[in-house]
């Protein structure tokens, strides 16, 4: 029988090393911070594999911990390999601009296959979709983004999550309050957006804020400077988080910090201190990956108590009903239609993207 601990959902996030749980990994996943595992292209093998290792990893803790994966399509797709090639979300985009009704539901139908594929093997949820603006110059965004236009933005992405919510997924829009209009990459260097709050507000903030009566159930911040609203990034703004995100907003769903592992962290000081920033600004937990030393040092050094309101956040990002077998979905006509539509459009757009996937710079963190 395994050893299962019985205790409330830490506020931390953490990865594995490998496709099966190392005596290490087993150790960090039972500490009393812990409360989420993040898996990566190296965590997969096969969807058999991976039913096995998410497996074991829910029957280490009660309540569960946290499954959760970049799972957006096109270069952020960490699992290949038996999961349908998902494009990236530029290809919805430009089909939007000659067929508006045919590409909003085929974005619920990606959702869809995105959520069911990801719970037959046990994952409770992927992060996204990206809400970020394609205002031309940030290469880590790129064709991440939907589309330039806000309404366009908001009416796919408001499809997508249809299409989670139907697999029992839920959907984590990112990144707040928008990482598109600056070329520079949090995953190297802390961006810096001049715009003022009002020019932020009336583009970058509308797909947040359209999403949220419509099953948002979680928003991750960017990793960015908006010097004209507050000298911290936005992941560590309590002015965006708090004033902004849970005030103006009235936003009350899980807010999860972006890794705090990137460059576009660095400057809120060492990895405890960040992760105390990142809380105390409003998360409710928070990533730190690629870095087992710094996860142990988190976990061993934290002193934090999660509130009640952000346990019951965090636990609705729990995968909702029975998942799907493959065989099930296989038979399933509504799954059967949407595969056939994902794999009739943008072909060349998804060949480009599995031939850019080893190189991939995007997504939460490193691959």
């Amino acid at each position: 029988m395994p050893d299962r601990h019985v205790k409330p959902l830490g506020p931390v996030m953490v990865d594995v090393a490998g496709v099966a749980l190392t005596s290490d990994d087993r150790v960090r996943l039972r500490h009393p911070h812990c409360g989420g595992v993040i898996l990566f292209a190296r965590n997969y093998e096969s969807p058999k594999q991976l039913a096995g290792l998410t497996a074991e990893i829910h029957s280490l803790r009660s309540p569960p911990l946290l499954i959760a994966v970049d799972h957006e399509g096109g270069r952020v797709q960490r699992f290949r390999d038996g999961f349908t090639p998902i494009p990236p979300m530029r290809a919805l985009g430009r089909l939007h601009d000659a067929h508006p009704h045919q590409s909003t539901r085929l974005a619920e139908g990606i959702g869809f296959v995105i959520g069911a594929e990801i719970r037959s093997c046990g994952v409770d949820f992927s992060f996204g979709p990206v809400l970020d603006i394609d205002h031309g110059p940030s290469a880590a965004i790129g064709n991440r983004a939907f589309h330039r236009d806000p309404d366009v933005v908001a009416a796919l992405a408001r499809a997508l999550v249809r299409g989670l919510k139907v697999a029992g997924v839920a959907a984590v829009g990112k990144h707040f309050p928008g990482h598109g209009f600056i070329a520079a990459d949090s995953h190297r260097e802390l961006p810096v957006d001049e715009r003022s709050f009002e020019e932020i507000e009336a583009c970058d903030l509308l797909p947040f804020v359209r999403l949220m009566p419509s099953g948002l159930a979680a928003i991750m911040p960017a990793h960015v400077l908006y010097p004209k609203v507050d000298v911290r990034p936005a992941g560590f703004s309590p002015i965006w988080l708090k004033d902004v995100l849970r005030g103006r907003l009235g936003f009350d769903g899980a807010i999860f910090s972006d890794d705090l592992s990137m460059e576009g962290a660095a400057t809120c000081g060492g990895i405890v201190e960040r992760t105390r920033a990142a809380l105390n600004a409003g998360c409710d937990m928070v990533l730190v990956c690629n870095d087992p030393a710094a996860a142990d040092e988190v976990l061993t050094r934290l002193s934090w108590e999660p509130s009640a309101v952000s346990l019951t956040r965090l636990a609705r990002m729990h995968g909702r009903g029975t998942p799907r077998t493959s065989v099930e979905l296989r038979e399933n006509p509504d799954y059967v239609r949407a595969v056939h539509d994902i794999g009739s459009i943008a072909v060349d757009e998804v060949e480009l993207a599995l031939v850019g996937a080893a190189a991939e710079s995007g997504g939460t963190a490193r691959a």
